[in-house]
């Protein structure tokens, strides 16, 4: 049977203990100074870059250290976990690593690539449940049918240790930070992180950043009611709600909780890619969110933030990067009407390139009612230098003679 879980969080040396353990297992990864990233926000801000990790995330740190503290027959066992993100990949890696039998539970309609890649770790995947709640009580029950140990995500005390030893390796990199800035999702990261940040170094400063949408746990320390919204880019801290051993130890230790919207999620990471060509998903990009949300609150201090995971969708990808080049104006849409003859579009393209805009997509539409019979109407996607750019093509464009309207859509990529 799975042995009962200890009564509360780890202290420093569990945190010590656990780096012995993971020490060669898991990748002790970089904590790097970003010039340019700093440059851009006005900051001194270092990262540590988690996003190296095998399964490409921090959570092998906990999974890997609850797994060494199984006994023989708890590995024979086998472990067991709801997740359907980063906890499950990492769970089932060090799990195949070792030779444990692993199960990981994941809602019905997890995307396919998920279970994919944890299943390609050797774990038995069962999708269960519309919710995540169905799936927590299934893997529950299962764990009991089975004798299986469960491995909770962040609310385990040697998972929480696991976790601290982020902080250990960055005050060990850069003993000058005086700020950590660390997402929070159910609060194992950032419990660990400041129980050995807090006993190393009590000065220091622990932020918490939750997203608005799933910022369960700022409500919980606050005495507020939570409201949760749907989809978000950060789904890896979408978490409705916050640990029991985590919660006790965020009210006493961390500093304060930043509540960032979902546009500055986006923002984070683009700017990540811009300035420093680090490709995080949004959970990963969640400290960041709050140094661009909130800059004076940090200036002058020497800051740190875990960048805890890379797992961004393709497509979520493409999109951020594409809707961040509207915003900047380096994508638009213009809107032109040109005569029904030969030759009027191959002109209206030929003003543009002149001008040094790359013309991406262009529709053509001559059978709208609301156009002139001897009209069309024609919509144009361009990428251009910027914002004076963008003057100086549509300068051109109407010394050309050709009417055009800019889409404030297309400009503001809304």
């Amino acid at each position: 049977m799975p042995r009962t879980r200890a009564a509360g969080p780890p202290d420093l040396a569990a945190v010590r203990r656990a780096a012995e353990r993971l020490a060669g297992a898991v990748l002790r990864t970089p904590t790097v100074t970003a010039p340019a990233l700093g440059a851009a926000l006005g900051l001194e801000v270092a990262l540590k870059l988690e996003t190296l990790q095998r399964t490409g995330s921090f959570k092998e740190r906990g999974a890997l250290n609850k797994l060494t503290e199984l006994t023989r027959a708890q590995a024979k066992a086998g472990v067991i976990a709801a997740s359907a993100g980063n906890h499950a990949q990492g769970l089932a890696y060090h799990a195949q690593r070792l030779g444990i039998p692993a199960t990981i539970v994941m809602p019905a309609q997890t995307p396919f690539v998920k279970v994919e890649r944890t299943a390609s770790f050797g774990a038995r995947v069962l999708l269960i449940g519309d919710d995540f709640s169905a799936t927590e009580a299934a893997a529950a029950a299962r764990a009991k049918a089975e004798g299986l140990t469960i491995v909770h995500p962040y609310d385990d005390p040697a998972v929480i240790a696991g976790q601290g030893t982020i902080a250990l390796e960055m005050l060990a990199d850069l003993a000058a930070l005086d700020t950590l800035v660390v997402p929070i999702g159910g609060g194992g990261l950032i419990a660990g992180m400041a129980l050995a940040a807090k006993a190393l170094k009590p000065s220091i400063r622990v932020i918490g950043v939750q997203v608005d949408a799933y910022a369960a746990m700022a409500a919980a320390v606050r005495g507020t009611k939570p409201r949760f919204g749907t989809a978000t880019l950060a789904e890896g801290i979408a978490v409705k709600r916050p640990g029991k051993l985590t919660l006790p130890v965020v009210k006493r230790l961390v500093d304060d909780i930043v509540v960032v919207s979902e546009a500055r999620i986006e923002e984070a990471i683009e700017l990540l890619i811009d300035s420093q060509n680090l490709v995080v998903e949004g959970a990963g990009a969640a400290g960041v969110a709050a140094l661009i949300d909130q800059p004076k609150r940090f200036r002058g201090r020497a800051v740190g933030t875990v960048l805890c995971g890379a797992n961004i969708d393709r497509r979520v990808l493409a999109s951020v990067l594409m809707r961040g080049m509207a915003r900047d104006g380096r994508l638009i849409r213009l809107r032109a009407e040109i005569g029904d003859t030969p030759g009027m579009l191959a002109r209206l393209a030929r003003v543009i390139g002149d001008a040094g805009g790359n013309i991406v997509e262009i529709t053509h539409q001559r059978l709208l009612l609301d156009v002139p019979v001897k009209s069309a109407e024609v919509d144009v996607i361009i990428e251009t230098r910027g914002r004076t750019h963008i003057g100086g093509i549509m300068a051109a464009l109407k010394a050309a003679g050709i009417a055009i309207q800019l889409d404030p859509y297309g400009a503001q990529g809304t």
